[in-house]
């Protein structure tokens, strides 16, 4: 929060340096004088407008804006109207100038930039009703509006969120999670999307350090000291590269890089792998000036065909977006070589166009555009933001629905396919043949009845491959079923699919109302407004029971787990207490329905005790277990649902609702069993079962629930679900099955 006090001489020395570095990277953007005196001019008024004021950090305030600025300049690439607007961004927000002071003083195009970024931070309507819409939800809608009149803004949005983000130590722990969890639920992907590959690198890097400290730590520890140990022999990979391109007359230079602890820690939960099996911890990159008289990809291959006469590659390693561009405007030719030392490395082949735009996003592509320069790919980007145009303006849509259409559109792969004509078509990864049908015509997808895939007979659920040629079969009597909602995935076709249902909408409605009332008084609970309540938290139905009613009645929304959503989760595996700290701070104009007032740092102590006010559940979702990095949601019911920082649910429910995070501390009690699941992998032998069983049971003294295994060609892969106390038992246990003989990866996975 920002507080007001007198500058000292320090202050003022400070604030001198940091513009002076930022005015010699404008001087680098800016086209003539008369640039370079707008962004002096924005500065003086920016940081007579901050005067004395100071930063929960304690240093001056228009260090904020600076910095902004330095990353809209240096980092994105913009230039002087976006710089000015930059150093701008907070003024009409935190003091008494208006955006027609702004207008008038700096132009319309400025001040249209302010505008944009000050409605992005305005409150809502006070009279809109909380379990409606979510105030997080409405904002981002209105940052993604943006998109309709300059997607400048989104970008200056991006910079302001990554300082932000490099500043959070400063913010107390719950407006840490909340911020963290907006970032990667929604301008991660947004950075992903928009090309910024050191913009949303950081930001992951920085939600990793605060989700997860120990991982973060110990990944960042394991890269220092493999990079110590291999830097010689990368060194040594290089050299013979780059002799053989200079003697083939290539201008070219060479860059190293080392994969960030976030995609490596991403890689090893997803993958289920230890850091250890990461291997293409290492890149090389080769960034030559491009011949304009011959093919990008052409002179991209030359250097493959060179380097790969040097090293062995390995051949499902290449990966060509020099062809196929990815959605984001990324081009490159990428392959693994084995060095002569015997570590794999991968090698990036770029031009020096394609190295700009790898770095610098969107905003490389307009200069680009402006010089002549113009590609196949670059009408995708502008394709994707009409897409996001016509979602925007979808009445039907409300702000929380938009936020996972949005990023579940920011977070999906392309795949190309062919009609039966041989004409190419973009479809996200994992489509079906529906999907293209739907996508070739609403009435072809209507009267499907099954496909041609590579001229075999499939059925319309068939998962669509790259490269695969389509051919769909109609008949005229055919009309949508709700089971195609099952496994449709693009959301044109869902929609159609759903329009046509809602003309029986009042009989699922009431089908639906019926179903959930069964299978609640099945389980033992009462169907009332608090149950109705957890239940559509649990089941995204967006504050309207109508709507999950429709979903349950046509049978797209399965009750299979809805046990597990109604009952308080591993009661009967816990005692002790747990201690919360209440850190929310009191939103005037946003109270959810019927939550407790709390008093800001307020300790609660929660139990599962029936005489205390306040409950908790584990969620199922990612299982925390003592020791783990933990936060909770406090519902209108006062129950607490507790997930682990990390967790994908909880980053998705704090995207949405910050207001009703809190925040739970593991206490000193003495906890009992906790089930978890780890994943094993190795070379089969003899007694391997037994001196894992073994060590789990007589000497870590833990309870095996399940223990699965199959092993094939004398390589066995399982998981075994055992009960813990706490982490730090699952962690000794992981690291002593690591040391078996034989055992290549032991690592933590989720439960199913």
């Amino acid at each position: 929060m920002a507080k007001i006090s007198e500058f000292t001489e320090q202050d003022f020395k400070v604030i001198a340096d940091e513009y002076a570095i930022l005015k010699e990277s404008a001087l680098k953007r800016c086209g003539d004088q008369s640039e370079i005196d707008t962004v002096q001019k924005a500065f003086d008024f920016a940081n007579e407008a901050h005067k004395g004021v100071r930063r929960r950090s304690g240093e001056p305030y228009i260090l904020h804006p600076i910095a902004v600025a330095r990353i809209v300049v240096e980092d994105i690439g913009l230039g002087c109207k976006s710089i000015a607007a930059a150093l701008l961004h907070d003024v009409v927000e935190d003091t008494e100038y208006t955006t027609e002071d702004i207008k008038n003083l700096f132009g319309e195009k400025i001040a249209s930039l302010v505008d944009g970024l000050t409605k992005i931070k305005t409150v809502l309507d006070k009279n809109a009703r909380a379990d409606q819409m979510s105030m997080q939800a409405e904002n981002f809608k209105r940052i993604l509006l943006t998109l309709n009149d300059d997607i400048r803004v989104v970008l200056i949005k991006l910079a302001d969120r990554l300082h932000n983000c490099r500043t959070i130590e400063f913010m107390p722990e719950f407006k840490r999670d909340k911020i963290l969890s907006e970032t990667m639920f929604i301008f991660i992907p947004l950075a992903h999307r928009l090309g910024l590959y050191e913009v949303k690198s950081e930001m992951e890097n920085i939600w990793l350090r605060y989700k997860e400290p120990v991982a973060f730590a110990e990944i960042t520890e394991s890269i220092n000291a493999s990079v110590n140990d291999k830097i010689r022999e990368i060194d040594d990979f290089i050299a013979p590269i780059h002799d053989a391109l200079e003697d083939a007359g290539f201008k070219f230079h060479i860059k190293k890089r080392v994969k960030t602890p976030y995609s490596i820690w991403n890689k090893m939960r997803t993958k289920n792998v230890t850091f250890d099996q990461i291997y293409d911890l290492y890149a090389v990159r080769i960034v030559f000036e491009s011949d304009l008289n011959a093919s990008e990809r052409d002179q991209c291959y030359h250097i493959f065909s060179i380097i790969t006469g040097i090293y062995r590659y390995k051949p499902d390693r290449v990966r060509d977006w020099v062809k196929e561009p990815k959605n984001n405007g990324y081009e490159a030719l990428h392959c693994t070589l084995m060095s002569s030392s015997g570590i794999w490395i991968e090698v990036q082949i770029r031009t020096q166009r394609m190295d700009d735009i790898a770095e610098k996003g969107i905003a490389a592509h307009w200069t680009y555009k402006q010089n002549g320069f113009v590609s196949e790919n670059i009408s995708e980007m502008d394709l994707w933001i009409n897409k996001i145009k016509e979602i925007l303006v979808n009445p039907d849509v409300n702000a929380l629905e938009l936020l996972d259409i949005i990023h579940n559109d920011l977070t999906t792969t392309d795949i190309f396919v062919f009609t039966p004509k041989g004409d190419q078509r973009r479809i996200i990864k994992g489509a079906t043949a529906l999907d293209f049908a739907y996508m070739i015509h609403t009435h072809i997808g209507n009267k499907a009845i099954a496909a041609k895939v590579n001229m075999k007979l499939v059925p319309l659920s068939y998962q669509l491959r790259q490269g695969d040629q389509v051919e769909i079969i109609t008949a005229e009597n055919e009309n949508p079923s709700a089971d195609w909602l099952h496994f449709l995935r693009t959301r044109k076709a869902r929609n159609v699919v759903l329009d046509y249902l809602k003309q029986d909408r009042s009989v699922h409605v009431a089908d639906g109302a019926k179903i959930l009332k069964e299978k609640v008084e099945a389980a033992g609970y009462k169907m009332d407004n608090s149950m109705l309540s957890i239940i559509m938290d649990n089941y995204e139905a967006y504050g309207n029971a109508d709507e999950l009613y429709f979903r349950i009645g046509i049978g797209l929304t399965s009750l299979d787990n809805l046990e597990d959503v109604l009952k308080t989760a591993r009661t009967e595996e816990s005692k002790g207490l747990w201690s919360f700290s209440w850190l929310r701070q009191s939103h005037k104009n946003h109270t959810a329905p019927s939550a407790p007032v709390v008093k800001q740092k307020e300790e609660l102590v929660i139990t599962n005790d029936p005489a205390s006010r306040y409950k908790y559940i584990f969620a199922t979702c990612c299982n925390p277990i003592p020791g783990d990095n933990v936060l909770g949601f406090l519902s209108s019911d006062n129950c607490v649902t507790v997930h682990k920082k990390s967790c994908h649910t909880a980053n998705s429910i704090a995207a949405k609702h910050g207001d009703r995070i809190v925040l739970p501390k593991w206490n000193s009690s003495e906890f009992k069993s906790f089930l978890v699941r780890i994943s094993i992998k190795g070379i089969d032998r003899l007694g391997m079962i037994s001196d894992i069983t073994r060590y789990i049971s007589f000497v870590m003294s833990v309870n095996i629930r399940r223990f699965h295994i199959d092993s094939d060609d004398g390589i066995f892969e399982g998981y075994i679900d055992l009960y813990v106390h706490d982490k730090d038992v699952l962690d000794k246990l992981i690291k002593r099955l690591g040391k078996i003989e034989g055992m290549s990866s032991v690592t933590r996975t989720d439960l199913e």
